[in-house]
């Protein structure tokens, strides 16, 4: 019987991790290695490693990066070639006639059968447009309809900056969040509940969010997390705190920047009410790239869009332009204006890449072994630290790191997040990091002193992240000495 990767992982010893023998048996056991293939990665050179690049400078870099930017499919820089043809020799044609049969008309829809399939959707409850923050505010138009006695909103305390921390409010409420409560005459101080991590700890625990959402109960009108965490790549348990909304009564709506493409979604069984997403991380479609947004089908005959845009209505009357708005069934009635085409041939070249792989169950079990693998080789770092250390880590003490991620893989995606340590000496972070750029590991720098790493089932390899173990040891022995 042939051994997996989970197999072949789960009885390595420990002197055995950081081999790159033991790396090579899991890169040979790995049954979506040949996708790698499918991407142009940056090389040692493109990247300025300028140790890596002095011996390997036309080697791909060890690119773990992928929860900022994904990198680039090949079948989406073809198809993207391919539309700046149709525009050339086609140009206004190409909307309905194009040389492809691609027509721009109706070029989102082919993104919708994908999309459904990634996110546990019906396709029509699926709409490929607009981008992130814009698609939230759109949604939160639509869905957050506070009362005097229901108006609160419910969130983490460490969102995103577009959903935290507005700069004209002192504490860390969330951009969208306050610029909702503020626009229906509401206090975000007063409405907007924030959730930290208790004293000690680096997130959140599910059952406080559990616990927060029986609390407040029939006061919240809206409960929305994000599916991933950024900062620390914690998964939350997205079933559990949907039913726990609903049964208050509230609406409950993920934000999967980081969730769609990295983990196994089923928003319709679960009866998520709204989600948004972008499509340069974990789908890989490019920078800025064109985002999207599901609405659960029980929504169809209680919701119609509020912000109504001609590419929102149906299509066989939509050039016609008749005087009154009769949207598409579904989420894709919430399409405002036509959109970018060029975006859209990035994102099905990437999507093109998720089929072939059979889809996100097969890329999330090769995930799960990755990341673990990851982890245990920076575990295996005398510069490690355990988690419940970290806290009472003294100032005074040799440079090092501990990992923030929960280590269950059931609550974490495709990503661990290093806090170098001691926290007080943020200059450590950027040394570190730059020394890991030097030879060749792109992660991603948070500061004031964390360092993200995502090994992406797509294109990573085992071997790159026993180098990237290896690289982090090294960049802290520069430092030091």
């Amino acid at each position: 019987m042939t051994k997996t990767t989970a197999d072949i992982l789960a009885a390595a010893s420990s002197a055995a991790l950081r081999t790159p023998e033991l790396a090579a048996e899991l890169d040979a056991a790995d049954d979506l290695a040949s996708l790698r293939g499918e991407f142009i990665l940056p090389t040692n050179a493109s990247i300025g490693a300028s140790l890596a690049a002095q011996s390997r400078p036309n080697e791909s870099c060890t690119y773990l990066c992928g929860n900022s930017l994904g990198a680039m499919p090949k079948r989406a820089e073809t198809l993207v070639r391919e539309e700046l043809g149709v525009w050339a020799t086609q140009a206004v044609e190409g909307h309905f006639k194009h040389a492809l049969k691609r027509d721009w008309l109706t070029a989102a829809d082919l993104t919708h059968p994908t999309l459904a399939q990634l996110l546990g959707a019906e396709e029509s409850e699926v709409v490929c447009m607009g981008t992130l923050t814009a698609n939230l505010h759109l949604m939160m138009n639509t869905f957050y309809k506070p009362t005097a006695g229901r108006n609160k909103i419910l969130c983490e305390a460490r969102a995103f900056p577009s959903d935290q921390a507005s700069p004209t409010l002192p504490s860390c409420i969330n951009y969208a969040f306050a610029s909702q409560a503020i626009a229906h005459g509401l206090d975000p101080k007063e409405v907007v509940i924030e959730l930290s991590p208790r004293s000690g700890e680096f997130y959140l625990r599910n059952e406080d969010v559990l616990d927060a959402i029986e609390q407040h109960g029939q006061a919240l009108a809206l409960v929305l997390f994000p599916g991933i965490q950024y900062y620390t790549g914690q998964a939350f348990d997205m079933p559990a705190i949907t039913k726990a909304a609903h049964s208050q009564g509230a609406i409950c709506a993920w934000d999967l920047a980081h969730g769609i493409g990295n983990l196994e979604l089923h928003l319709h069984d679960w009866e998520v009410d709204f989600a948004v997403w972008c499509s340069y991380k974990y789908l890989n479609a490019g920078p800025g790239a064109i985002a999207g947004l599901y609405v659960h089908r029980n929504w169809d005959e209680k919701e119609r869009p509020r912000h109504a845009g001609w590419w929102g209505h149906e299509l066989a009357t939509r050039f016609q332009m008749p005087p009154h708005f009769k949207p598409i069934p579904g989420a894709q009635g919430f399409q405002q204006s036509n959109p970018s085409v060029l975006t859209i041939a990035a994102l099905l070249g990437s999507l093109e890449v998720f089929k072939a792989a059979g889809g996100m169950g097969p890329l999330r079990r090769k995930a799960v072994t990755l990341t673990l693998y990851l982890e245990r080789a920076l575990q295996a770092s005398t510069r490690f630290v355990r988690p419940e250390e970290a806290a009472s880590y003294p100032d005074t003490g040799n440079p090092a790191f501990t990992i923030i991620t929960p280590a269950d893989p059931q609550f974490r995606g495709s990503q661990l997040s290093l806090l170098i340590l001691p926290v007080s000496r943020h200059e450590l972070m950027e040394q570190v990091f730059a020394a890991m750029l030097a030879r060749g590991v792109l992660g991603d720098e948070r500061r004031p002193n964390v360092i993200r790493l995502a090994p992406t089932a797509l294109y990573n390899t085992f071997e790159e992240c026993r180098y990237a173990a290896v690289a982090l040891d090294e960049a802290f022995d520069t430092i030091e000495h």
